[in-house]
């Protein structure tokens, strides 16, 4: 019989791992939402930035500065890439845009994942010890509490963002009717870029979080990918909200997988979701 106070860590535990996968599926999501791209890059960019920081903080430089200029370079990268690669993915329409994408974004991880092993052949992480906190009887895991509080800030500030600021009306009234837009004055192309950025930044931000309370390697890029898209898929791939249920969800059914069944079997319940959710739902992803 497990106690309720175990229950209650590995639910607490599970939280921020969903809030980890959260924030990949919510970079998936902006991209597909306003441009009709599946970013399968999107792992390789929360790597970049735990690489950089990892990286930084090695030579002695403080680890919130460290952490800084690792969102600050894949937000660079991701500019770069947008104006560059995505110049000509936008160019097609409907389906060809779709497939063009995939190859695109494919051909960039292993372009980065090639050039960052040589580099970076070992696992990193971020030297953050932070102990545990007692509530009474429970001891929950300070990585996990500060997971959780770092994803919520940037969750609140991207809805902020797109329901408060102009960019963020202009971003969804692009999302909503393209046509429109055009009509009032807004360029389609450089939201689309805005977007890209945000949704980098984000996956950057989900990188550096993880690498708080575990190792990653360059191949975990592509780990992190299909983690993004299995939450972006069941969430519905359009929806920032529909992303930040299955997020959770996910987190806490792959936590509670891996404390009583173990890590292969969390991992064959998470695709099996996905599955399931592409039967109900054909159409979660048009071609």
């Amino acid at each position: 019989m497990v106690a309720v106070t175990t229950l209650i860590e590995v639910t607490v535990d599970g939280i921020a791992f969903g809030l980890f996968l959260t924030l990949l599926g919510v970079g998936i999501t902006l991209v597909y939402g306003l441009g009709e791209v599946l970013n399968l890059a999107i792992g390789m960019f929360a790597i970049v930035a735990v690489l950089i920081a990892s990286a930084l903080t090695n030579g002695g430089v403080d680890l919130l500065v460290a952490a800084l200029a690792g969102v600050g370079a894949v937000g660079v990268l991701s500019l770069v890439v947008d104006r560059s690669l995505f110049t000509l993915v936008y160019r097609s329409e409907g389906e060809q845009r779709i497939l063009l994408g995939i190859f695109v974004t494919l051909g960039l991880t292993v372009f980065l994942e090639g050039v960052l092993f040589n580099v970076f052949p070992s696992r990193y992480s971020l030297p953050v010890d932070l102990g545990t906190v007692g509530v009474g009887p429970v001891s929950l895991a300070s990585s996990s509490l500060a997971i959780i509080a770092v994803s919520a800030a940037v969750l609140a500030l991207l809805f902020t963002f797109l329901e408060r600021t102009f960019l963020g009306r202009a971003t969804r009234t692009v999302f909503q009717d393209e046509t429109g837009a055009l009509l009032v004055g807004v360029d389609p192309r450089r939201i689309r870029t805005l977007v890209f950025v945000l949704s980098a930044v984000v996956a950057a931000v989900a990188g550096l979080v993880y690498a708080s309370s575990a190792t990653i390697e360059v191949a975990s890029g592509f780990e992190f990918t299909v983690f993004a898209l299995i939450v972006s898929i069941v969430g519905g791939v359009r929806s920032v909200t529909g992303a930040i249920g299955a997020g959770v969800l996910l987190g806490l059914v792959i936590t509670y997988a891996n404390f009583f069944i173990g890590s292969f079997i969390a991992n064959m319940i998470l695709f099996a979701t996905a599955v399931v959710v592409l039967l109900v739902k054909p159409g979660a992803i048009s071609l």
